[in-house]
């Protein structure tokens, strides 16, 4: 086997004085380099899949929100989880093997390590994004899958959370099909459900109530899936798309999709007319984040970010457990990045608790865990809802004679199927939304009134060593350099409402700078000081 190895292996040479790290989106960077990691990322699927008893890992090649000239390549573990982060530092390790010899007994060593038997079947399910270095990617993928023998199955095109989705279910039967259109089926069938809960009268009969949403896609491989998604929703919801082009990957993110909107804080391309208060919302490129969007009455542009995504779920949960009279927990997960005001309004106005972690949805993911009903949203848009098996049996289990009480439990019954729990998930996160803002007959602007955003502004600032940037405290407080942190403190008391942090990049040589203070002038200020700042120390 390994002399089949050392020969695919020589196919794929590491590029020189290149040095790669898996991080939070695995690895991702400039696809030209990307062969030696995609074939070796092969390789340690399915050592991944052998030491877990042939469990189904997946693997998606994306890139996200980036240009149309990277591209990435993440793992993906049994429960549609991100990978074991014990075997993120092995997935380094064999990424920056110099060569054959290296890589062999890299990959020995993890073979011992973990005591696996290479006898053991592997299996891999594997997607990509619409990028046009894709399919290569794949075909070097494919190369490592071979060298161990690997079972495999390639979806071709997938958005990053139906893969996570097929993961799942390849594992666990009872969380759905295994397939693209068990995805839709899925979705839909909650979907159509919870509408028809939430618009029958007491007389049996259905309200005529249908919400419309335009959906720009990024030029993403969302655009095909919302396309293949309409087809299965009845006639309660109206998806129109924009920047829908998925085959001309030139395009993708280009002026448009989530991170282009949550940046600038304004319409992407392809929406030149509208009408005011209505629903506009956004995917990135492989459809794992979104984020809302309306003009106001005075012709404003209002963002509906992940924080606000995050306390709308908060206040329907809170609204129909309250309701209920369900005693179960909730608690709701965010980062640094959130805006202060959402903070605020979720334990003064909710009384839920709040809780911080580093940037990172495999950080989010696992803290939410701790609550019956744990929500997570990074402020880009990219997060979902977990239920535990404490909240699935309380509401399978609840009686009720009270016709409202019956209505809101098959509600919740159908929500806990229409949420895709592995991962953030644009689409399922989308369909999520309508039914709740259906469910309080909320316009736009009724949802965007819980909290008036703090003005804030995100920052990028190139240097030299970004690891020499190191943080505590989930990441709000710098520990080095020596001193930066009480000069930016000292910056942030010069200002109302003011807060301000600091934190190395995870993907590139850069640092995020983050600002946010009582009034758009004084935010901006505060954020050019400490970009300058940064760039003193680096």
């Amino acid at each position: 086997m390994l002399e089949v190895i050392r020969l695919n292996s020589s196919k794929h040479p590491k590029p020189e004085s290149l040095e790669f790290s898996y991080g939070t989106a695995g690895f991702r960077m400039l696809a030209k380099n990307l062969d030696s990691v995609v074939f070796r990322v092969g390789l340690l699927a399915s050592l991944r899949s052998k030491a877990l008893n042939g469990k189904t890992i997946g693997i998606m090649i994306t890139a996200s929100h980036n240009p149309p000239e990277d591209n990435g390549v993440k793992l993906v573990d049994p429960m549609g989880e991100m990978l074991d982060q014990n075997w993120e530092v092995h997935a380094t390790a064999l990424s920056n093997c110099n060569n054959v010899e290296e890589l062999c007994n890299c990959l020995e060593q993890i073979i011992s390590f973990f005591k696996i038997d290479l006898t053991t079947c592997s299996k891999i399910v594997i997607a990509r994004d619409s990028r046009e270095s894709g399919l290569k990617l794949l075909e070097s993928t494919i190369d490592g899958l071979k060298s161990f023998n690997t079972e495999y199955q390639d979806f071709g095109l997938l958005t990053t959370p139906q893969l996570h989705y097929i993961v799942r279910c390849s594992n666990d039967i009872s969380f759905g099909e295994a397939s693209e259109n068990g995805y839709y089926k899925k979705l839909s069938n909650s979907f159509n459900n919870i509408f028809h809960y939430e618009n029958e009268n007491e007389n049996g009969k259905e309200n005529s109530t249908k919400i419309c949403v335009t959906i720009d896609a990024a030029n993403g491989i969302g655009a095909d899936k919302i396309v293949k998604l309409r087809s299965y929703l009845s006639e309660y919801v109206q998806l129109e798309l924009v920047n829908d082009k998925f085959m001309e990957p030139q395009l993708l993110n280009v002026a448009c999709g989530a991170d282009f909107v949550k940046t600038n804080q304004k319409l992407p391309n392809g929406i030149n007319s509208f009408n005011l208060n209505t629903l506009f919302c956004s995917f990135d490129g492989d459809a794992d984040r979104i984020v809302f969007y309306y003009v106001d009455s005075d012709k404003v542009f209002k963002l509906l970010d992940g924080d606000k995504i995050a306390t709308l779920f908060a206040f329907f949960f809170k609204k129909m457990l309250a309701f209920l009279e369900l005693d179960v927990s909730i608690g709701i997960i965010q980062t640094a990045y959130a805006n202060g005001s959402s903070t605020t309004y979720i334990e003064d106005n909710l009384q839920i608790p709040v809780i911080f972690t580093p940037t990172g949805v495999k950080h989010l993911h696992h803290k939410a865990l701790d609550y019956d009903v744990g929500i997570y949203f990074e402020a880009n848009g990219h997060g979902t809802v977990l239920f535990s098996q404490n909240f699935i049996k309380s509401v399978t289990n609840y009686q009720s004679n009270n016709i409202e009480k019956k209505r809101s439990i098959n509600i919740l019954k159908e929500i806990v199927n229409l949420i895709n729990q592995t991962v953030g998930d644009a689409i399922s996160d989308l369909l999520a939304v309508l039914v709740i803002l259906n469910f309080f007959k909320f316009k736009p602007s009724d949802w965007d009134s819980n909290y008036k955003d703090l003005p804030n502004k995100l920052l990028k600032v190139i240097v030299k060593d970004r690891t020499i940037f190191k943080t505590t405290n989930a990441e709000r407080s710098l520990v080095e350099p020596k001193f930066l942190q009480s000069k930016i403190d000292q910056l942030v008391k010069s200002y109302n409402k003011s807060r301000s942090f600091v934190r190395a990049s995870g993907t590139e040589n850069a640092v995020r700078v983050y600002a946010e203070a009582q009034d758009p002038k004084s935010c901006d200020e505060l954020a050019d000081k400490v970009s300058a700042l940064v760039q003193e120390y680096s």
